[in-house]
């Protein structure tokens, strides 16, 4: 007796393909806005107006508002992985592979400000909220892009200590560290103020541009990591 399986099949890979197409360019849009715009500025009216559809239609494909915004903050993180890759294969020193991974870091984010902004707003939620808020799927692939982004910077801390020209007692630990705090450095960057004490009580305003926080940003890493 024929079956019918086939076909139906067949038209279940045609939705699928379709939803992927419709996913992708949701995020596509969103990406737009957020590098025209800033996060803050972008809605999700707006994102959907983009692609010419309903925003209802944009909530049949993202659970919300936070699992778009962490489905296009993946985007910036493999571009960035990209970045990090080119830098690690650059230097067989430590030292100087560590500064020019940090150092592409931190172009990236200056060249990027809207990478700063979605990834400092998903920080800023607990892991349960994310948990409540974004799917399984979607945590997972933020979660290895983060991954593969911070096994670049981890792997060269790990060699550095292999080599006995770093001092680090927990590589994957640093490297998380050093990029969540790079994150706060580069919207300082952003700001391009830095506030200080001019006497005793009395707050000054100075400005600072992103070659310095960059800067800062190389010198900070390679003091955590030198041998004492």
């Amino acid at each position: 007796m024929a079956t019918r399986a086939p076909e139906t099949d067949g038209r279940r890979s045609a939705a699928a393909a379709r939803r992927r197409v419709r996913e992708g360019q949701i995020i596509a849009a969103t990406r737009a806005l957020f590098d025209q715009r800033g996060v803050r500025d972008a809605q999700i009216e707006d994102i959907a107006k983009a692609v010419g559809i309903n925003r209802a239609i944009v909530y049949r494909h993202f659970t919300g508002k936070e699992e778009l915004f962490a489905l296009t903050l993946v985007g910036y993180l493999d571009e960035l992985h990209e970045e990090l890759q080119a830098a690690f294969a650059v230097h067989a020193d430590a030292r100087e592979r560590l500064a020019a991974l940090v150092g592409a870091f931190a172009d990236y984010g200056v060249a990027h400000p809207a990478f700063v902004d979605c990834a400092q707003a998903l920080m800023r939620r607990s892991g349960p909220e994310l948990l409540d808020e974004v799917s399984e799927s979607a945590m997972f692939r933020l979660g290895r892009a983060i991954t593969t982004c911070l096994t670049v910077l981890t792997t060269a801390l790990e060699e550095g200590a292999a080599s006995g020209e770093f001092a680090v007692k927990d590589p994957s630990l640093l490297a998380n560290t050093l990029y969540a705090s790079g994150l706060g450095a580069l919207q300082l960057a952003r700001v391009g103020l830095l506030v200080r004490e001019a006497a005793p009580g009395i707050p000054d305003v100075a400005s600072i541009s992103p070659s310095q926080v960059r800067e800062y940003m190389v010198d900070s890493a390679l003091a955590l990591v030198t041998p004492r």
